[in-house]
């Protein structure tokens, strides 16, 4: 896929080197020289280009562009006004990082494909983390749903998926589980790898150490955590 996301600070260049590495085109954009010099060996292409000038904007391949996203962090009129930019010339889909409630409402009013909260959203998993004791990670679906990495329960070690009768219990899914292993690096030093199993099935076993990707109500996955500290 092809991306521009315009504002290369810490959120909008990680995500530009991030799906770089994965072998998509990206083209940074941002107003200051010294973060386009920062990112230019890290993305596909990087240039500085004040993405509030309609004139300059013209000049990106908006129309070959699969997804616009704007990462401007602090400066809420710039991100205003970028949108409006790419949302006049054409852009395909357009995504943007909301800063304030007020900011929202502007730019949902210009109609973005999408917003999102980068900030609150890590805090929200974080919160999660640490407040519900064996939680790895966590991902919001909506009203009280929730994916979820969770550490094996002692009383599903060594049974099936079907053994544990977790649906029926705990109204809760196993979407996949996640295999944990020591094994040697090049050094020959231990080191933690993870494999995820895909789709699993009733006959899917739970070994010792496994990390079960979990799916329900946030509540419901709370009684599954709750067995860890009862054992």
């Amino acid at each position: 896929m092809k991306f521009i996301i315009v504002g290369m600070g810490n959120f909008g260049a990680y995500l530009a080197a991030r799906l770089t590495d994965k072998g998509h085109e990206v083209i940074g954009v941002d107003s200051d020289m010294a973060k386009i010099e920062a990112v230019k060996e890290k993305v596909t292409h990087s240039i500085n280009l004040d993405a509030t000038d309609r004139q300059a904007v013209k000049n990106l391949p908006i129309k070959d562009t699969d997804i616009v996203l704007i990462a401007i962090g602090e400066d809420m009129g710039a991100s205003i006004m970028s949108t409006a930019v790419f949302k006049e010339l054409g852009a395909k889909r357009i995504i943007s990082r909301a800063i304030t409630h007020t900011h929202e409402t502007v730019i949902k009013a210009i109609g973005v494909d999408e917003i999102i909260h980068p900030e609150e959203e890590t805090a929200e998993r974080l919160s999660k983390k640490l407040e519900m004791k064996g939680v790895i990670d966590s991902f919001d679906i909506s009203d009280g749903y929730n994916i979820v990495e969770v550490n094996t329960p002692k009383e599903f070690e060594g049974k099936s998926i079907r053994e544990t009768d977790i649906r029926n219990k705990y109204q809760v899914n196993i979407l996949t589980i996640i295999k944990v292993r020591n094994r040697p690096n090049l050094f020959g030093n231990m080191q933690e790898r993870q494999k995820v199993l895909g789709v699993v099935n009733g006959d899917t076993m739970i070994e010792p150490g496994d990390i079960l990707v979990l799916f329900g109500d946030i509540k419901d996955i709370q009684k599954i955590l709750d067995l860890n500290e009862d054992a």
